[in-house]
């Protein structure tokens, strides 16, 4: 079928090449690139053998000539860009100078300040329409797969959606007093930052932490839940017929809390830098050296995730509760593909979205967000693919 270059080679890279050479009749051949190269011929020494085709290359994702170069020497038919959010504006620079297909996981947020918003990327659109290309955004689980189940709830089951809540929950436990389940440079930001959700069209403000719901998740049970910012509410509140409200919730123990307002309080959270022995270094740079490496918990960490969203409509006048939701299990990824939970719920739904590019069905010259493709191809991958979700019409709301 074709090849893909992935940008990447952290945790969630590892998951993606791993379910493209599962994959390998689309995948017939990959190039792991990175800035360490070195991390790319780890994997490729893992997966070499099977039927995909690897290789690998070195590349700064931060240098739009770099990347040119790479695209044209191996001429790719999609650039999957699972580095950093940072680097969302270089990658699609450089697919629009080749004319090469785009797919990431996160919305683009900028070093310097910890703000993430679409528009930066949105901007793309004529750009992208006008090569004839197609740029996929947010294609993780949340945002990604959230984008979906919300297209899917949309399409089967509701005239409108009134009210949509999203809940990740994360009752894995990795034995550390402290660490982050992926990059803790963007975990801690997203959770530092202030909260807000979008309620009748307009951004509502809370400070950090203030909003906390206790919910019983499935097959988890009951944790406690804080509204954060997240960014898929953004493209959501555009796409989804009749929003009043949507709010992202995010689990967390007492115990994570309790050590962030210390850090916090310390100022190792800061992303103002600061002048330490003659260097300049960013506090929350410097945390990140000393955390645990995210892609070091696999082996660790046990329990379940569970991500869904829960949907209050009307379909023929009639109210109509949906709630959607997938359960994955720590071990269970990690003997499958050698990572935990966090990583594989993202990486399984950029494999998933790049194969239906390349097949055709998510393919039209732009820029989109998942909810403006057909969601039912994306549903019934989920459940080949390892990430089998559940739903049910009578689900526990969120006050």
């Amino acid at each position: 079928m074709g090849r893909a270059l992935i940008i990447g080679a952290g945790g969630v890279a590892s998951v993606v090449v791993h379910k493209c050479c599962q994959n390998s009749e689309v995948f017939e051949e990959i190039c792991i690139a990175s800035r360490t190269k070195s991390k790319c011929d780890a994997l490729k020494a893992k997966l070499d053998g099977g039927k995909t085709k690897i290789t690998t290359a070195q590349v700064d994702a931060d240098n739009v000539d770099e990347l040119i170069a790479l695209i044209n020497d191996y001429k790719p038919d999609i650039v999957m860009n699972i580095a950093l959010p940072y680097q969302d504006l270089t990658i699609m620079d450089a697919c629009l100078a080749t004319k090469t297909h785009y797919l990431d996981t996160a919305n683009y947020e900028p070093p310097e300040t910890a703000k993430f918003e679409y528009s930066w990327q949105w901007a793309y659109r004529k750009k992208f329409e006008e090569a004839g290309i197609t740029a996929i955004l947010g294609c993780g689980f949340d945002p990604g797969v959230t984008g979906v189940f919300s297209a899917y709830a949309q399409k089967h089951y509701f005239d409108e959606i009134h009210y949509i809540d999203i809940l990740d929950a994360n009752a894995g436990d990795h034995g550390y007093p402290f660490a982050t389940n992926f990059n803790p440079e963007i975990n801690i930001r997203e959770v530092t930052a202030k909260g807000s959700y979008i309620e009748n069209g307009k951004w509502v403000e809370t400070e950090p932490m203030e909003i906390k719901r206790v919910y019983n998740f499935p097959e988890i049970g009951e944790k406690d839940m804080y509204l954060l910012h997240h960014e898929e509410l953004e493209s959501l509140a555009l796409n989804i017929n009749g929003i009043k409200r949507i709010r992202f919730f995010m689990t967390f123990s007492e115990k994570y809390l309790t050590h962030l307002k210390v850090l916090e309080n310390v100022g190792m959270t800061s992303i103002e830098p600061i002048m330490y022995e003659g260097k300049e270094i960013i506090p929350l740079q410097f945390l990140k050296a000393v955390l645990p490496d995210p892609a070091s918990l696999g082996p660790r960490t046990k329990g379940k995730t569970n991500i869904g969203c829960i949907y209050q409509g009307i379909k023929d006048g009639k109210p109509v509760n949906y709630y959607v939701y997938n359960v994955c299990d720590h071990q269970e990824c990690y003997k499958e593909v050698g990572s935990q939970a966090i990583s594989y719920t993202t990486g399984v739904p950029a494999m998933i979205g790049a194969m239906l590019l390349m097949k055709g069905e998510w393919k039209k010259p732009g820029v989109y967000n998942v909810e403006e493709f057909n969601p039912d191809p994306f549903m019934e991958a989920l459940n080949k693919w390892g990430l089998p979700w559940k739903e049910t019409f009578s689900p526990e709301l969120v006050d």
